[in-house]
């Protein structure tokens, strides 16, 4: 993939926002709620108790409710039109400006040396002068919704002096000021004035998070699939510790797709306690009912009562928000509380809603997450970098006879209630919390795994992995340690999974399309095999090192490969990838940033863009590197299994390897084999281009010299003499990545002469067509970057057979760089009802660029091809491009990675 040129600026995150206060200083009575915009969305306590879907006797009792509620009506003031916002403001749209609630002037201030010195409270706490200096709002201020020009609930102010500068205007709704979580008992002091703190260092520029404020302890997740209307209903309740004293807010990352309904309060036991449940409400007619609700075992120590939290949501980038949540003045360092945040998921990136159609059996709707790698915050609110860690557990409800599946070392499903419960006992980051859910079944592949899929599939997944999983365990774990996530299962998903595979722990996510490619299979899953020490266990702890995770991994995946089926077979694979690198340099260049190890992540720009092929393939050079310095490849894995061991359930920099590594091997530290001449360690990281060293793969010379000599044949000359002594090899005797590289020398080399193409496909279209998948997409992409027509119908029959992305993509950005591009048209328009909408909506952008402009076909189309230009009119355009066509494309030729 290329980086997006699209960058949107994350927001300052200033503690207030600027406003105008003129006349002195005011005390809201009534604020209006802003209308949610695009990436916004302004809310905080409600003056309708009801409005939380919080039952009365989860926040307290009412006995002080009655009280407060006499006193609220004298508490309200009257108001006054608003003074005009400073220009730092009006420039911003309309919803952004709220209007400031004023006050009555009260009798004129005494001297400065009469007044008593207080901590300032209400609107004094933002105020510089009265002298008619702009003052300014707080940041963490709760918004009450005026429904219609109704007259809201009076509000009441917090009881304690200095709470409401604390708090940021904390105000709530009379009927909830019982529960104010800044009330104190009568007599106790007021907290000493204290200035704001700090704002933390930057964890990870793709995080709008304030991660380095708390720990996590624990998340638990109460989550309801409503697949008719693709939405998922969530309750999340975070277990931290604030690492500084007295946090002003709590700061997460977000989702425009994420509405959030409420935010509490809670304080924890200092001890673990049992997971809390989730109540559902019950289905029926009407409007969707609220999302789950906690319900809290009684602790010692633990307060049965909530208090509500004032919260918002800003924009951060393209790919998320930030979710400020106002926390309690008075909360101390190390002390445990817990923030309980309930909140519907609509249109997530994170959540793939797929209809019965377009599963494999057609009979139940499917659903999955994808979190790798800042998707998750659409799936729910967290500290979503991969530098934070934590244990987790989930309640999951789902229609009656749809299996949920997370990625949770323990799971069961409670019939009598209908839900499954889920949990995880090692800290992961939130990006691999995983959840998929449609109608899958299980079969036994070994003694610690099992496959899950749809009934149709099962029989052929089981009878291609029924053993060899073991026994890729049982290799990885004498190489790099024990495995320690008890069990390793497979799930394969539809075709319209976007990547081929992903390391979700004790649960692999994996395309369905790959089954028929054994090969591709083998490696793939082993890959994914490797991730549980390298990704899972030890992390990458920003996604700028990324190649830790999969450098690391490639590695591991190519020395179990070596245990289990030769170097042969490893050296051919390894030369089949670095070929696609070099492939994908060319593409890119090689001053390409996206080249180095250690890239740079600049704000806004989405981190999954930076997955390609130098993560995986220069990351394995040097850890490759690194191994063939100490000698010996049993010693490096020594190295790794102690790497591993350290740092297990942690998060990792570049540093933190090469530091271990030096320290394992102490005679190569005084060697100074980092500082050696053009292959220095920093070098390797920041410099651009191709690795600066490559494997020796003279072991796979059986393997590779044969494909080599087949390709020289076919670009030599005579061309009579050469394919008739191409014809005598029999490639169909030949390995899938034999096959494979032999095309990709091929495609390389296209355009080719019109009558070599015809010659190539007299003598293996037939055969190549029988064959799987990566293979024959590999071909057609050969008939159509040669514009070779009388195969055209066999790129037809592909696409009208296949809806997976890793198959079609390819095949339309080459049918719309050449002269097919009324063609691809075409036969989008005929096949675009069974395709994936997000699938669907990439291939209408890649057609979209390619009408724009069209070249002459170089020689006399057929008659199935004229037939699709006469229909390519400026209707069929519009239809093409509608509302949905993005305004640029994202090449993925040539690219081909998994997770």
């Amino acid at each position: 993939m290329t980086l997006s040129s699209r960058r949107c600026a994350p927001p300052e995150h200033k503690p207030h926002l600027e406003a105008a206060c003129p006349g002195g200083p005011k005390v809201p009575r009534s604020l209006q709620r802003l209308p949610p915009g695009p990436g916004r969305q302004c809310v905080g306590g409600s003056s309708d108790p009801a409005s939380w879907d919080l039952p009365g006797a989860a926040w307290g009792g009412s006995e002080g409710l009655r009280v407060l509620l006499s006193r609220s009506a004298r508490l309200g003031l009257p108001t006054r039109r608003p003074g005009p916002a400073p220009r730092s403001i009006s420039r911003l749209p309309a919803p952004l400006v709220p209007a400031l609630p004023t006050r009555r002037p009260g009798p004129a201030p005494r001297p400065r040396a009469q007044r008593p010195r207080r901590r300032p409270s209400g609107a004094r706490a933002g105020r510089r002068t009265a002298r008619g200096r702009a003052g300014r709002l707080p940041a963490r201020l709760p918004v009450v919704p005026a429904p219609r020009r109704r007259r809201p609930a009076p509000l009441a102010r917090c009881p304690r002096p200095g709470a409401a500068a604390a708090h940021g205007f904390h105000l709530v709704p009379a009927a909830m000021a019982a529960q104010c979580c800044c009330r104190q008992a009568p007599g106790a002091e007021t907290a000493p004035v204290r200035p704001p703190p700090e704002p933390p260092p930057a964890l990870d520029v793709a995080s709008a998070s304030s991660a380095q404020l708390f720990r996590l302890r624990h998340l638990q997740l109460g989550l309801e699939l409503r697949p008719e209307a693709r939405e998922l209903a969530g309750c999340l309740v975070l277990e931290l510790c604030a690492l500084r004293p007295a946090p002003r807010a709590l700061v997460l990352d977000a989702h425009p797709a994420l509405r959030l309904h409420s935010a509490a309060f809670r304080r924890a036991p200092a001890a673990a306690e049992t997971p809390c449940a989730f109540a559902f409400s019950a289905p029926g007619p009407g409007p969707a009912p609220p999302p789950p609700l906690p319900a809290f075992p009684e602790a010692p120590g633990a307060e049965p009562a909530c208090c509500p939290l004032a919260f918002r949501v800003d924009p951060f980038t393209d790919y998320g928000s930030s979710l400020t949540v106002t926390l309690p003045p008075e909360l101390q360092e190390h002390q445990p509380f817990q923030v309980i945040l309930r909140y519907t998921s609509t249109d997530a990136p994170a959540i793939w809603w797929l209809d019965p159609e377009l599963t494999y059996g057609c009979a139940k709707p499917f659903v999955f997450t994808q979190g790798h790698s800042v998707c998750n915050r659409s799936f729910f609110p967290c500290f979503d970098t991969p530098a934070v860690k934590c244990t987790y557990s989930a309640v999951v409800k789902a229609p009656s006879g749809v299996q949920v599946l997370m990625s949770a070392t323990q799971s069961a499903y409670m019939e009598e209630e209908g839900v499954f419960h889920f949990h995880m006992e090692h800290p992961v980051p939130a990006y691999l919390v995983a959840l998929v859910a449609g109608d899958l079944k299980p079969a036994d592949i070994g003694p610690r795994s099992r496959v899950w899929a749809e009934p149709c599939l099962l029989p052929t997944a089981t009878s291609k992995l029924s053993g060899a999983v073991e026994q890729w365990l049982s290799a990885a774990e004498r190489l790099y340690g024990p495995y320690m996530w008890g069990r390793y299962d497979i799930v394969f998903l539809p075709p319209s999974f976007p990547i081929v595979a992903m390391e979700n722990p004790c649960l692999t996510f994996i395309i369905s399309s790959i089954l028929e490619s054994d090969e591709f299979l083998v490696i793939d899953v082993i890959h994914e095999v490797a991730h549980s020490w390298f990704g899972n266990a030890v992390t990458n702890a920003t996604w700028e090192e990324m190649w830790l995770s999969e450098g690391l991994a490639t590695y591991a995946q190519r020395r179990i490969t070596t245990e289990t089926y030769g170097a042969a077979f490893t050296c051919l694979e390894t030369a089949f990838r670095l070929d696609a690198l070099h492939r994908q340099m060319k593409l890119l260049g090689e001053d390409s940033p996206v080249s180095k190890l250690q890239v740079k992540l600049e704000p806004g720009v989405n981190p999954s863009h930076l997955m390609n092929l130098f993560t995986y393939e220069k990351g394995y050079c040097f850890v490759y590197y690194l191994s063939q310095l100490c000698g010996d490849p049993q010693r490096f894995d020594d190295f790794l299994r102690a790497y591993v061991e350290k740092y297990k359930f942690t998060s990792v920099v570049a540093q933190d390897l090469l530091d271990s590594f030096l320290s394992f091997f102490p005679e190569l530290k005084e060697q100074s084999v980092d500082c050696r001449a053009g292959l220095e360690f920093e070098r390797w990281l920041n410099a651009t281009g191709p690795p600066l060293a490559e494997p020796d793969l003279s072991q796979g010379s059986s393997l590779t010299r044969p494909v080599e000599a087949l390709f020289q044949l076919w670009t030599a000359e005579p061309l009579d003499q050469a394919a008739a002594s191409a014809s005598a090899i029999d490639i169909s005797k030949w390995r899938t990545f034999q096959t494979a590289l032999f095309l990709d020398r091929l495609l390389d080399g296209s355009p080719l002469p019109q009558e070599v193409v015809m010659s190539l496909s007299k003598c293996y279209s037939s055969l190549l067509d029988s064959m799987n998948a990566e293979i024959r997409i590999r071909w057609l992409q050969i008939v159509v970057r040669n514009d070779y027509y009388p195969d055209l119908h066999r790129v037809r029959r592909f696409l009208e057979s296949q809806m997976s992305r890793m198959y079609t993509i390819p095949l339309y950005e080459d049918l719309c760089t050449g002269a097919l591009k009324s063609f691809a048209l075409e036969v989008f328009y005929q096949t675009q009802g069974r395709l994936h909408p997000n699938l669907r909506r990439a291939i209408q952008q890649i057609l979209s660029q390619g009408l724009g402009s069209s070249t002459e076909p170089a020689s006399e189309p057929s008659t199935e091809l004229g037939r699709a230009e006469a229909d390519t009119d400026s209707d069929a355009q519009a239809l093409l491009l509608g509302d949905e066509a993005p305004s640029s494309a994202i090449s993925l030729r040539d690219v081909n990675v998994s997770a």
